[in-house]
């Protein structure tokens, strides 16, 4: 009997070793183009800005704030058939790049655009939850 093929475990090729290595690790990179300034995400071999091959890798922050969001209630694909409800998320990343994710350790009635998220990871991707609020209610910059 073969497993299920998993659809949430990504595939990492020569290019993308980089990224999710560092995100087996609990870190999230992006790419920086060394001729506009610009930093992207997803990863590719080019700036899609300036189209210049001048870009490397730096880490990023981790912090973000909610663009947009669905909650996702019906998924066929192992393992997302387990996870509904979830929430399907558009963060805009502190270095300027906005990534696809999902957001977790949230419930849907404190969402709102523009909230602080954080990075973490599940199995080595990056999905992101609320930014922890301080003791005095403030979320924590």
């Amino acid at each position: 009997m073969t497993a299920a093929p998993r659809y949430d475990i990504p595939e990492p090729d020569a290019f993308t070793r980089t990224y999710w290595d560092a995100a087996a690790r609990g870190r999230l990179l992006l790419r920086r183009c060394a001729d506009c300034g610009r930093a992207h995400h997803y990863p590719r071999e080019f700036c899609p800005h300036c189209w210049s091959e001048h870009v490397t890798w730096e880490p990023a922050s981790g912090h973000a704030t909610l663009y947009t969001w669905s909650v996702v209630h019906r998924n066929d694909l192992p393992p997302f058939g387990q996870r509904v409800p979830y929430v399907a998320a558009v963060v805009d990343l502190a270095e300027g790049p906005r990534m696809m994710t999902e957001l977790v350790e949230s419930g849907t009635a404190e969402l709102r655009a523009g909230t602080p998220v954080d990075v973490a990871f599940r199995d080595g991707v990056p999905v992101f939850r609320l930014r922890k609020k301080d003791v005095s209610g403030a979320r924590d910059a």
